[in-house]
């Protein structure tokens, strides 16, 4: 579990002010792996990475986004973001008028070399020649308008609090197998209650959504450069072709193709 307490990728005044330029970027390389813990902006954020994997978690749910793609947070969204291992990533924060055109809901979206070659520009240039600040800023904001929704779908978190209570602590200690009648005594409700509500919020069997957890703390811990015996090992697995074997049947592909993809 990451307890490090990272600097903020912009100064929070910066985030939480509507006046100024219509677009601010920030490039932010880090030794130490983020979890920023749940927050909320006044402007629209766009986050993404150049390497690793960025998790987010949000109230639809928690997405894993690889360098392919950024998950754009409208204004007032409560998120909060996580990496492990260092940190090479960007982030947007658009003003809540230039966000009329721009996806209102939470969604992962697909990066573009156009979008983030403009991302990297403006990042790089600082507060220097506002006129090409504006015109990146005018490709940016039609970059993400433009942009298709894409990735792998969030992992969705039930609102039942007691269900949510299972959910974290699967999501806190993934190897956690106590098996149904242990999740069920710490939602304080009947195994039977947890099989038949658990799927009826989020659409996967606990099981499955364990099985889910598993695979994506697994990815983002490999674009970390944890080893796959480790993580096997860490993550409750005897086996590691069963570790193996289980990231296909999730991902569609196997460790070693997930760290080749994402270098």
């Amino acid at each position: 579990m990451v307890t490090a307490r990272p600097t903020p990728l912009i100064d929070p005044v910066q985030a939480a002010t509507t006046g100024g330029p219509v677009v601010l970027a920030v490039r932010k390389v880090d030794a130490a792996a983020r979890d920023t813990g749940r927050h909320v902006h006044v402007r629209g954020q766009l986050v993404g990475t150049i390497q690793g994997l960025l998790g987010v978690e949000t109230p639809a749910g928690r997405f894993a986004a690889p360098p392919s793609h950024a998950v754009w947070l409208p204004p007032a969204a409560p998120h909060g973001l996580a990496l492990h291992g260092p940190f090479d990533g960007w982030s947007l924060w658009v003003s809540p008028d230039a966000c009329a055109a721009l996806p209102r809901s939470t969604t992962m979206i697909r990066v573009s070399d156009l979008l983030r070659a403009a991302v990297l520009a403006m990042a790089e240039a600082g507060g220097r020649d506002l006129r090409r600040l504006d015109r990146i800023a005018a490709v940016i904001l039609d970059e993400i308008a433009a942009a298709p929704a894409g990735g792998a779908p969030p992992l969705p978190l039930p609102a039942d609090r007691r269900l949510l209570k299972v959910a974290r602590a699967i999501l806190d200690d993934p190897a956690d197998d106590r098996g149904l009648d242990g999740w069920a005594a710490l939602a304080a409700m009947s195994g039977r209650s947890l099989s038949r509500r658990f799927p009826a919020e989020t659409g996967l069997s606990l099981s499955d959504w364990r099985r889910r957890v598993v695979a994506m703390t697994a990815l983002e811990r490999l674009a970390g450069g944890d080893a796959v015996t480790t993580l096997a090992i860490d993550l409750g697995y005897a086996s590691l072709s069963a570790f193996i074997a289980m990231i296909r049947r999730e991902t569609g592909m196997t460790p070693g193709q997930h760290r080749a993809t994402r270098g």
